[in-house]
């Protein structure tokens, strides 16, 4: 089995070089780690150059012309893994950490899922979550790792993963719903990728066992209404403008309009009454007419 890890990476050289000296001791873990793509997203800080000085053949790096985001830079990494070979592509950000043993801990579901991935753990806090999880079949939110072990059934999740954050995915699954869609950018490409892959039946899970850890994300899941439910919110400009063009899309492709009518009233709703701030209510209404029109340029106004 050839697995090829894919990392992203944008202005974040500390967390690249921590993250790469972290793969070479995974590679000496587990053989089955075959080498590692890094997608350079047209970095400012000096990545670039520093991609160039190694000189392990079982690293590749491209630095791209431009930031693709996210989106982009997984459009790219994954294609060329499936590309050089790969059986099962590990799919990364710069800014996560996995455990020395978490790939090993994940390729013993090999064989019986297509997309799975670890528990994405705050570094700071490891006994909390980063991205807040619903678990299947019911309401509440979880932000505890001890609530997922304990929700867990022979050790996994199903239905359930965190794209991006040290998943893998086979390349059956690749083959049979394509590429992310790199138009996305950031916030939300990872989402309608799994999905995508839920819609065409593929076996999900996270594994509990397995860990990333992640720098924390501030205030995602933030309660609104009495902590009846939860809005992603986001101080920054960029990540809130493609969040209310991306979830858009998604919500009315898989779930409806009235899911996108609901996204809608939640999001006047938080910025009117839960974190006074009406001008968001204009840019998510900006962001979502262009993502329905089909218009994806509007992020590159808030791009440093």
């Amino acid at each position: 089995m050839r697995v090829t890890a894919v990392v992203v990476t944008f202005d974040r050289l500390d967390l690249l070089r921590e993250l790469l000296a972290r793969l070479a001791e995974v590679r000496q873990l587990e053989p089955r780690l075959h080498e590692v793509l890094v997608v350079d997203n047209a970095s400012a800080d000096g990545t670039g150059a520093y991609l160039q000085t190694l000189d392990d053949p079982r690293v590749q790096h491209r630095t791209l012309p431009t930031n693709t985001g996210g989106a982009g830079g997984f459009h790219t990494g994954l294609e060329w893994a499936v590309e050089r070979d790969a059986d099962l592509v590990w799919l990364m950000d710069d800014d996560g950490l996995p455990d020395p043993g978490c790939l090993a801990t994940l390729l013993e579901h090999a064989g019986e899922l297509d997309f799975w991935g670890p528990v994405v753990v705050d570094r700071e806090r490891p006994e909390r979550l980063v991205f807040p999880i619903r678990l299947p079949g019911r309401t509440r939110v979880v932000h505890d790792l001890h609530d997922v072990r304990a929700a867990a059934r022979e050790g996994l999740i199903r239905d359930v993963v965190i794209p991006f954050n040290g998943v893998l995915v086979t390349r059956d699954l690749v083959a049979s719903i394509g590429l992310p869609r790199e138009e996305f950018f950031i916030w939300g490409d990872d989402h309608e990728y799994r999905l995508r892959a839920e819609r065409a039946g593929a076996r999900i899970a996270t594994v509990v066992g397995a860990r990333v850890l992640h720098p924390s994300v501030g205030q995602l899941g933030s309660p609104m209404m009495l902590g009846r439910t939860t809005y992603n919110h986001s101080p920054s400009e960029l990540k809130h403008y493609c969040m209310a063009r991306n979830n858009t899309l998604n919500l009315r492709e898989y779930r409806g309009w009235l899911h996108v009518l609901l996204f809608w009233a939640k999001t006047v709703w938080f910025y009117l009454f839960t974190h006074p701030q009406p001008g968001r209510v204009l840019t998510s209404a900006r962001a979502a007419v262009a993502g329905l029109r089909g218009d994806f340029t509007g992020h590159r106004r808030y791009l440093r």
